[in-house]
């Protein structure tokens, strides 16, 4: 899952939640592609109502582009030239658009060290990362989460999180690592049907050279991960960085002297789970359960 701050305090080595919580925020060039649009319109005499059929998109999605909530589709754009005069206006200030929808402003700064990492090891006993995630379980997630999102938003966000999980099949070089508590799978998150498909995606992607999956067992009743989640990255500079999340916030952690406590624990916690041999072989008896 994950999202993150685009502020890093340096003197602590941590970056707190952008003002205004956690929605995902429009770039300028999303706002002003909104205004653009929103300009041409009225300049023709034309209401969102009058205008949502000519581009055939609801009002509602009209109303999201031209406030920079929303990346416009290519459909849209060309046939919101032809509707506004075909100017070209529309066409050339869609070149430039530039966001990551989808993705909470917290998580954004994090989004781009990860995109670069060469290193990236992660711990999660909560809910299954969202790098390894399918699309099934994924929109289960997005479709149940509080307060309700709509369904532009679902499919948003769910579009950020596959784009997301190109990393793994774009960077071979990248070196990733996952420790997974057994309990995740045992949940059945989305029902058996959707935890059938993602055993499956997990030791399809565990094959990978560059991909180790371990499953920390629930017979290891006391171990390195107690105190929550763990995400550490490497930078092609060999710096490290750390992430943590809890309730609508995301810190970045870039103190070297925490940097070296995730460490600690996540060297722990690769010796306490499985092997990744044995962590497949005990994805499959799982699969095969369902």
């Amino acid at each position: 899952m994950a999202e993150y701050t685009d502020g890093t305090d340096e003197e602590s080595g941590t970056g707190g939640p952008a003002p205004g919580g956690g929605e995902p925020d429009a770039s300028d060039s999303l706002r002003t592609f909104g205004a653009v649009v929103q300009a041409l319109r009225e300049h023709a005499g034309l209401s969102r109502e009058d205008f949502a059929p000519l581009v055939r998109f609801s009002k509602h999605t009209v109303a999201s582009i031209e406030q920079g909530r929303r990346m416009p589709d290519p459909d849209f754009v060309e046939r919101a030239e032809a509707a506004l005069g075909n100017t070209g206006a529309l066409k050339k200030a869609a070149q430039h658009l530039s966001r990551q929808p989808g993705l909470a402003s917290w998580f954004r700064k994090w989004a781009r060290l990860e995109a670069e990492a060469i290193t990236l090891y992660t711990y999660e006993c909560r809910l299954i990362p969202g790098l390894l995630q399918t699309e099934a379980y994924a929109r289960t997630l997005f479709e149940h989460r509080l307060p309700p999102l709509s369904d532009e938003d679902v499919d948003a966000r769910l579009q950020a999180r596959l784009e997301r999980q190109a990393l793994l099949t774009g960077r071979p070089r990248t070196a990733f690592s996952f420790v997974l508590d057994e309990h995740l799978f045992l949940r059945q998150t989305g029902g058996a049907e959707v935890t059938r498909e993602l055993l499956g995606h997990l030791l399809a992607l565990g094959s990978a050279r560059n991909v180790e999956i371990q499953v920390l067992p629930l017979a290891r009743g006391v171990h390195a991960g107690l105190n929550g989640p763990i995400m550490l990255l490497e930078t092609p500079e060999n710096r490290w960085y750390g992430y943590s999340e809890g309730q609508e916030s995301g810190q970045l952690i870039s103190a070297p002297k925490t940097i070296s406590v995730l460490q600690m624990r996540y060297a722990k916690l690769r010796s306490q789970a499985l092997t990744s041999e044995n962590s497949a072989g005990l994805l499959e008896r799982l699969r095969g359960a369902l």
